[in-house]
């Protein structure tokens, strides 16, 4: 509390309260995450009609190359960062899952390995698509980052998509590897709740 001017914004959690059973008290012991909170967020959110904050399910940096020499796209999953805390313990086991689409079968999945109690995993994981370059505008990859949990659903944090129906920065990452071929491009991308799966029935 600033008495004469602007609160100043400390931190928040988000608490996955569908861990709880009913009637079950428990004790969260979390850490703050600065992670909603900037000078535009509220235009921002305003502006795109969004209840909450895309930046809250926090960040994924990904790199596209595709290798002329092996008619190939090779897909970098490199790490994360500010992910959403979806565990009682204050942290998620993250992983990811990519896509593209349309489906070719088991050769368009992947998921690379869990990391454990983090919310920023670093992955340095590589995948490989075996497609045509002319091929690639008239596909699009899903990337989806998910909190593993044992002997139960696991939890979507957040996901993006890019392909030549994305927008703004996904858009331009996707259009630089098709321009660019044999040259790696990194960028990173703020998790939204594209690729969320549909709400499953209260069992």
């Amino acid at each position: 509390m600033d008495r004469l001017g602007r609160n100043e914004f400390i931190g928040e959690v988000r608490v996955a309260l569908k861990k709880l059973s009913e009637g079950e008290s428990k004790k969260f012991k979390m850490g703050l995450e600065r992670i909603t909170q900037n000078k535009d967020i509220n235009k921002e959110t305003t502006d795109q009609g969004a209840p909450v904050a895309e930046e809250e399910r926090g960040r994924i940096l990904v790199s596209l190359c595709y290798s002329p020499e092996k008619s190939c796209l090779l897909v970098g999953i490199i790490r994360c960062a500010h992910l959403a805390a979806m565990d009682s313990n204050g942290y998620s086991d993250p992983f990811v899952k990519i896509v593209l689409q349309p489906d070719m079968g088991k050769k368009s999945k992947y998921k690379t390995t869990v990391k454990k109690k983090t919310l920023n995993p670093e992955f340095n994981e590589e995948f490989t698509y075996e497609v045509p370059h002319e091929q690639l505008a008239k596909k699009t990859l899903e990337i989806s980052v998910w909190d593993y949990d044992l002997g139960m659903s696991n939890d979507f944090i957040g996901g993006i998509e890019l392909g030549i129906n994305a927008k703004g920065v996904r858009l331009k990452h996707w259009f630089e590897c098709l321009k660019h071929i044999g040259k790696k491009v990194e960028y990173w991308h703020t998790l939204t709740q594209q690729g969320a799966p549909p709400e499953a029935p209260s069992q």
